[in-house]
């Protein structure tokens, strides 16, 4: 019984990211919630983004500069991190801060719209509840992520620079020699960014589902929301593994 209820719950998941994909028309009222929701997610996500990445170069950057230098290569801490933030790090865990920030708040605001009927009201006016509520959240997350996940990795670097200059007095050239022939345009760079619009369709979608079919009471809209942060972060790390595997050699 359980496992049909797995399999009952995938395929109306299945239907519904059909459904977004299907009512996403390229209307006027479509581009300014668009503009509005990348707003409301992306530029309203940059602190925690900002705070972070830092954090995170920082810490790699002393843990690596100790694991390196007992073996004398200290020099290649930037080719860790650089690999490390654009393979692994800077997506994944860009993805898991959106998800704890508008992730969250996609299916709270649809939850809520679901307890007050306002989805109801959307289908009763001949107005598309998914192309109005659903479709600008989603796209707008696929297009915030990628740009969020160079913002969170320019960050950790310029904060690995600071910390590996001026605190462990590492010469700055080398360190951005080595970044730059470690770090390749197309296997790492750009990669990370195609990673990163997955993981933000992937939450968005998550999270909108979990919200759009919420019980409309406010515990539903509770429940709701915490099951949308958590399905959709261990999603991020699934297909983080698969994407890793196939696509990084």
């Amino acid at each position: 019984m359980a496992l049909f209820d797995i399999v009952r719950s995938v395929g109306r998941a299945g239907l519904f990211s059909l459904s977004v994909f299907r009512a996403s028309r390229p209307t006027a009222d479509f581009f300014r919630e668009l503009v509005r929701e990348i707003y409301k997610i992306g530029a309203r996500s940059l602190p925690i983004i900002a705070v972070g990445g830092a954090f995170v170069g920082l810490s790699v950057t002393l843990l690596g500069y100790r694991a390196l230098d007992t073996y004398g290569a200290a020099n290649q801490v930037s080719a860790m991190l650089g690999l490390g933030l654009y393979r692994e790090l800077g997506p994944v865990l860009t993805a898991l801060l959106f998800i704890g920030r508008a992730g969250s708040s996609i299916a709270a605001e649809l939850g809520l719209m679901r307890a007050t009927d306002q989805i109801t009201a959307l289908g009763l006016m001949a107005i598309d509840p998914v192309g109005k509520a659903v479709a600008p959240r989603f796209w707008a997350a696929v297009l915030c992520v990628p740009l969020l996940t160079g913002f969170f990795c320019s960050l950790a670097i310029s904060a690995s620079y600071f910390e590996s200059v001026h605190v462990i007095g590492l010469e700055p050239g080398i360190f951005w020699q080595v970044l730059k022939d470690s770090v390749d345009f197309f296997d790492d760079f750009l990669m990370a960014f195609v990673k990163s619009a997955v993981f933000g369709g992937t939450a968005a979608l998550v999270a909108a589902y979990v919200g759009y079919h919420a019980e409309p009471t406010i515990e539903g809209t509770s429940v709701a929301t915490t099951q949308a942060v958590v399905n959709a972060s261990l999603l991020v790390l699934m297909f983080n593994f698969v994407m890793s595997a196939f696509l990084f050699k």
